[in-house]
């Protein structure tokens, strides 16, 4: 899926990769400079095991915003069967890379994207959440956000309408564009991540897969993402910014 600007939509285009874009996807979308972040993925040649992330929170901390039985099958269940087939896929690419098996190769590619993806975008999203999150970012981020969107109210109605209208699975995005310097909104099909999909650099991840809300939302879409600001973490959305502006 492409991404959108603060002052039009775009419909997404989605681009399969090579392993070269896999690999890049899977070390440099999560990189952090801090323990609040997302560790760097380590890629193919290293053989190292990819592993649940802890939470840094208990599953019942969002409450009532989004439940615990929620947190517990999404991180427990969904994000580590993401974490269980990728590394299962890597060793069969590992096995395929020493064959010299090319049609194996191009055969595994789309699970990795589709698992590494769902790991880089889960690992992102829990540190995006707070028991002690929602209200507005301060300081430098809240400043870019009314430059490229107008004001944080139209910033937060355009990630919102983003979000929801996400056809099937997949997330809605405030990423960085390092190019131009400036914050864009997109959205991406499935587990596509937003960096290897579309240059972005993830600050804000939304996950609108109906398993991260239809316990508790049943299928009413707005009302999971009306409140899911009231447990944004801002502090993390903003050193994400303040590290990729560097």
């Amino acid at each position: 899926m492409g991404s959108v600007d603060a002052g039009r939509s775009a419909r997404p285009s989605v681009s399969e990769r090579g392993l070269a874009g896999a690999l890049t996807m899977l070390s440099r979308a999560a990189l952090s400079t801090s323990r609040t972040l997302v560790p760097a993925l380590g890629c193919l040649g290293s053989r190292q095991k990819h592993s649940l992330p802890d939470l840094p929170y208990d599953y019942g901390a969002l409450e009532p915003h989004i439940n615990a039985q929620i947190m517990q099958l999404h991180h427990s269940k969904h994000h580590a069967a993401y974490v269980n087939n990728l590394n299962t896929i890597e060793e069969k690419y590992l096995e395929a890379l020493e064959k010299g098996d090319i049609t194996a190769q191009i055969a595994l590619q789309p699970g990795l994207k589709f698992n590494g993806g769902g790991h880089i975008n889960h690992s992102i999203f829990w540190t995006n959440l707070s028991p002690k999150g929602g209200g507005e970012p301060k300081g430098e981020l809240l400043e870019a956000i009314k430059r490229d969107f107008g004001s944080f109210d139209k910033f937060k109605e355009k990630l919102t309408t983003v979000s929801v209208g996400v056809q099937g699975s997949g997330w809605g995005w405030l990423g960085f564009n390092k190019e131009q310097g400036r914050l864009q909104i997109a959205a991406c099909f499935n587990q596509d991540p937003l960096q290897g999909t579309t240059g972005l650099i993830p600050l804000l991840g939304i996950d609108v897969w109906e398993h991260a809300y239809y316990l508790q939302y049943k299928n009413v879409r707005p009302d999971y993402l009306k409140a899911i600001w009231n447990v944004i973490n801002w502090e993390n959305v903003t050193e994400r910014y303040m590290a990729c502006k560097k």
